[in-house]
This record gives C-alpha cells, sequence and structure tokens, in this order.
C-alpha cells in the first residue's frame, strides 16, 4: 500500500511537471530578455567628487560624491537604472542639495565606471552582486569621516530602489527609502504572468490553476534562470516587513508600461503603513521629475527631511 501511494503522488508530481514545461520554455527567455529601456550614461557632473572602493576580490566600485553649499544635514546614497551611471544622480537630486543633503552615487559592477567582473551579464532583476555592492558603498561611506555621522538614506530608480530596499531591510542604519519606478522580482513576474498567461494557456486551464500554482512555477523559471547564469537573484518580498517602522515612499507613473502603479502599491502593502506610493498621473518609466520637476523635488526634500531628522 505505501509503495503504492508513493507510486502515485510520483505520478501527479510528473504529469505537474509535464504540465508546466511548456509555460516555463515560453517564460525563460522572456523572464531573461532586458526591456528597451532606451537609457544613455549621463555626463560628469563638475565640482563632484570622485571616488573608488577596490576589492581584493571582486571588481572595483566607482561612483561621485556630490556636496551641498554647507554643512551637509544627511547624506542620500544614490542607485541608479539598469545602463545608467553614477552621473544620473544629477537629473534626480538638484533639490536635496539645494536642501543641504550630501549625495552619494555609485556604478554596480559590470555598469558605468565600475570595474567588470567576467561572466556576468546584469540584467533588470537583482541579484547578490547589487545588494553586496550598496553594502560596500555604505561601509565606504562610514569610513568618510565628514559622512559617518550623518544619518543615510537611500534613493534608488528601477531595480536600483529594489537594491535599495533589500539592503535597508538589512542595516538597521538606512533611515528611510524613496523608490522611484521600482520592483521587485517576484511581484514584477507574477503581475506580468497573470497578465499575458492567456496568450499561451488556453483560459479554461487557467481558471483551474490556483495562484500558488503559477508563484511555484515562476518560482521553477527563477531558479532555472538563476542556476543557468550562476548567480542568485535577489528576492525581497518575505523581508519588506522589516521596514514597518522607517518611512518609505514608492514614486510610480500611471503612463508607466513596464512598472505598473499596481506594483508599487503591492510593495507598499507589504512593507505597511510606514510606505507611502505617490502615482504621478502621465509618467513613463523613470520619469516623474521630467514630468513635475518642482514637485517631485519639493516632496522628496520633505520625505528626507523629515525621514533623518
Amino acid at each position: 500500500m505505501g509503495w503504492a501511494i508513493v507510486g502515485i503522488v510520483a505520478g501527479l508530481a510528473l504529469a505537474d511537471l509535464l504540465l508546466r514545461l511548456p509555460f516555463i520554455r515560453v517564460v525563460l527567455p522572456i523572464f531573461e530578455n532586458i526591456p528597451p529601456f532606451g537609457v544613455r550614461p549621463s555626463p560628469p557632473v563638475e565640482g563632484a567628487e570622485s571616488f573608488e572602493i577596490p576589492f581584493p576580490d571582486r571588481p572595483t566600485l566607482r561612483g561621485s560624491l556630490h556636496h551641498p553649499a554647507g554643512k551637509p544635514r544627511g547624506l542620500i546614497v544614490f542607485c541608479p537604472e539598469l545602463q545608467a551611471n553614477h552621473w544620473s544622480a544629477a537629473a534626480y537630486c538638484p533639490g536635496l542639495l539645494e536642501a543641504g543633503f550630501a549625495v552619494l552615487a555609485f556604478d554596480f559592477r559590470n555598469q558605468g565606471e565600475s570595474g567588470s567582473q567576467p561572466g556576468y551579464e546584469p540584467l533588470h532583476w537583482m541579484t547578490r552582486h547589487e545588494v553586496n555592492d550598496l553594502e560596500a558603498v555604505l561601509d565606504h561611506a562610514a569610513s568618510i569621516p565628514e559622512l559617518k555621522d550623518l544619518p543615510v538614506g537611500l534613493f534608488g530608480v528601477s531595480r536600483g530602489g529594489g537594491v535599495a530596499l533589500a539592503v535597508a531591510s538589512k542595516r538597521t542604519e538606512v533611515r528611510c527609502v524613496v523608490c522611484d519606478s521600482s520592483f521587485s522580482i517576484e511581484s514584477m513576474s507574477l503581475f506580468f504572468a497573470a497578465r499575458w498567461a492567456e496568450v499561451y494557456v488556453p483560459r479554461r486551464l487557467l481558471r483551474l490553476l490556483p495562484q500558488w500554482h503559477l508563484r511555484s512555477t515562476l518560482a521553477l523559471v527563477r531558479w532555472i534562470s538563476q542556476w543557468r547564469r550562476g548567480i542568485p537573484y535577489a528576492t525581497i518580498e518575505r523581508k519588506l516587513h522589516r521596514l514597518s517602522n522607517r518611512p518609505v515612499m514608492m514614486i510610480a507613473g500611471t503612463a508607466d508600461t513596464y512598472v505598473r502603479p499596481a506594483i508599487a502599491h503591492e510593495l507598499a502593502r507589504r512593507i505597511g503603513p510606514s510606505c507611502t506610493v505617490w502615482v504621478v498621473k502621465g509618467a513613463k518609466h523613470n520619469q516623474a521629475r521630467a514630468k513635475i520637476p518642482e514637485e517631485y523635488d519639493r516632496r522628496i526634500v520633505e520625505f528626507f527631511t523629515s525621514g533623518l531628522r
């Protein structure tokens, strides 16, 4: 009897796997394909101080420190989006500099001016590499006399915002976080899988599948992808509750066809009441400040002023 039960369970598991395989084969190349962001590196900014963080066993990180006119009232560590560089901080942080905050911007490995790790191709999905890079930058800031005693906030754009949330959930010295057009791998992939699954799977079959089945299939896609690429992706959903006592602002645009506002609201739900969502009407991906620069600057200055008090 026992072996019969084992055989039945094994048969059902095999049938379930065979059911998932066509979906996995279709989704995997889509999952690993970088969307056409059209991002261009920003030019250097006059007056910013360049820095680098060398390591014996991994690529050197490079970036820039932007000084306010007077004594800094706080430190904002800026995490750029994929394919951008650390100089893009000048497009997002002028209001913070005018308000007296120092801005420390950097390039993740294999991006911008930072060193490259052979065999690693960054995607829009963050991995442990990006998380480790941001932690190294925080450690570097703590070693600089003029910065080490300043209250610290994180400001991330797109993938950089996800990295900021991941690190803030681990590092208690981070007092608050702003994320512009940011996402997480689980929420993002689930949102689009649910939206486009009917293109590949009959609707009648979809109705029979519980959401846990879709989630576990997407987890298989993620595991296969990270095995092929040789580096684990960084997931944050189950860690976001650690930020429930720290201010977080999620910025989303109604015209963002990639990161829909629903994703920002889902992350905010997981964080808790300390997280607010600002949805900018008509803003495309990462374009909220370009749409309404004065209000954008005012809101993030007010947020960091309150959060780093």
